[in-house]
């Protein structure tokens, strides 16, 4: 029987099958931390160990090096560890590159660059990380997330999504609505507001726009509030189903599971899916009734992601689509 990724996407790209929650982490004590909680979850986040904002000043090279010993360690038995390199404009984001390429290129699962102004900026910053592949002979694509979270950037944002390499679009919110100067109230950083406000709503629109028509993922900025999961989950329920997001950050440990529990697929749409998926197989990808519907390849891809994202959140699957699609 024929797997559903030859049989469905034979003649076309489709978005890449990752993790929906993305959790940050700045040191090395909270990095191992994360280590820790995605051995205890399972491999259903990444961890972005973050040389932006978690390394001290003076101190760049020693973090860089740091995080090279970590992803290459026992403590990450998943490879699911990414990390986010300086912006454009401060001098030590080659030194970054320089450091995590050779050291950590065939296992870093990302590399994330923020703070970008325009399209040459990243295209400046990708070449560069591309070139210092092939100087240490690192044949894999480094998938790379880009942050958007300026007016350039965001002006820049549908010839950004067709970079190569390129694997998510984050949306950065605290950086956006700073770059208003007091135009958008800073209470819009926290929800209802980040959704409600037209600014901020057309700017995630226009995101996840830009990135799903160059099947690229969304990602959506953190929640604020540390201390109650249920915003979190909420927060990533509405930019999974009202605006497209397919993945979120996370700030704080307890904000893990509420992302992948708000992002995962629908129970009852998932048990629909199972089984017409198994029927389809059954009929060599061929049209099909399923509960007095017709269904063909067009809801096939869509289950199959469908099925796909639910694998990669932890929830479980009939015995024999376990068998059948991922054995």
């Amino acid at each position: 029987m024929t797997h559903p990724n030859k049989a469905l996407f034979e003649s076309g790209k489709s978005l890449p099958i990752i993790p929906s929650c993305e959790h940050f982490a700045g040191s090395e004590k909270l990095i191992l931390k994360a280590f820790e909680m995605q051995k205890k979850l399972g491999p259903v986040f990444d961890i972005t160990c973050d040389c932006e904002d978690g390394a001290e000043t003076g101190k760049e090279v020693e973090h860089a090096n740091m995080i090279v010993r970590v992803v290459n360690s026992d403590a990450n038995p998943y490879g699911m560890a990414g990390t986010r390199i300086h912006d454009f404009s401060h001098p030590d984001w080659r030194q970054d590159v320089d450091i995590l390429v050779p050291g950590a290129g065939e296992k870093l699962a990302y590399i994330t660059l923020p703070k970008s102004t325009s399209y040459e900026d990243v295209k400046t910053q990708v070449e560069y990380i591309q070139a210092k592949c092939k100087e240490a002979g690192i044949t894999r694509e480094i998938p790379i997330h880009i942050l958007i979270e300026t007016h350039g950037a965001l002006n820049d944002v549908e010839k950004i999504a067709t970079l190569p390499w390129l694997q998510v679009l984050d949306f950065g919110l605290m950086d956006f609505v700073s770059g208003y100067q007091g135009a958008i109230p800073a209470i819009n950083m926290r929800s209802p507001g980040q959704f409600n406000h037209r600014l901020i709503a057309a700017a995630k629109t226009r995101v996840c726009q830009a990135a799903i028509q160059n099947h690229v993922i969304p990602c959506h900025n953190v929640t604020l509030d540390l201390k109650n999961p249920y915003q979190t989950y909420k927060d990533a329920e509405i930019a999974r189903n009202e605006f497209g997001f397919m993945r979120m950050w996370s700030i704080y440990p307890t904000q893990i599971q509420a992302i992948v529990d708000a992002m995962k697929p629908d129970f009852t749409e998932l048990e629909a899916a199972q089984n017409i998926l198994v029927a389809a197989q059954d009929a060599e990808w061929g049209p099909i009734q399923y509960d007095g519907e017709l269904h063909d390849r067009a809801t096939y891809r869509y289950f199959w992601e469908l099925v796909q994202r639910a694998h990669f959140s932890g929830q479980k699957l009939q015995e024999e689509v376990t068998k059948r699609f991922f054995s």
